[in-house]
């Protein structure tokens, strides 16, 4: 079945990549060779590795130790139970700001 007739007419919209500045870009770059090198003396055992991801739902940088051949995650910190602590305790919070007194 040929489905290139049915994608043709589809317009699907390209997000441009945000610009990251220069600096922003040599450090994560440094993190990045950090976390390689960490990994290549297997200091969280032969088959696990290091990694860092940005939570979806919170938006906050999340570091997992992951055994590379389950997937399955070793270690995490912040634990996955205090992010989503934290995701309820932000909903919950009124939209108004009080005011500060003194």
């Amino acid at each position: 079945m040929d489905i290139t007739a049915l994608n043709r007419n589809m317009n699907v919209p390209v997000a441009a990549a945000p610009e990251i500045p220069p600096e922003k870009a040599a450090e994560q770059r440094s993190i990045v060779q950090a976390v390689k090198a960490l990994n290549a003396t297997e200091m969280f055992g032969q088959d696990n590795q290091l990694t860092f991801q940005r939570d979806p739902y919170s938006q906050r940088m999340v570091i997992k130790v992951i055994n590379k051949k389950t997937h399955e995650v070793v270690d995490q910190i912040p634990q996955e139970y205090l992010l989503r602590l934290a995701e309820d305790l932000k909903t919950q919070q009124p939209d108004a700001t009080p005011a500060r007194v003194g």
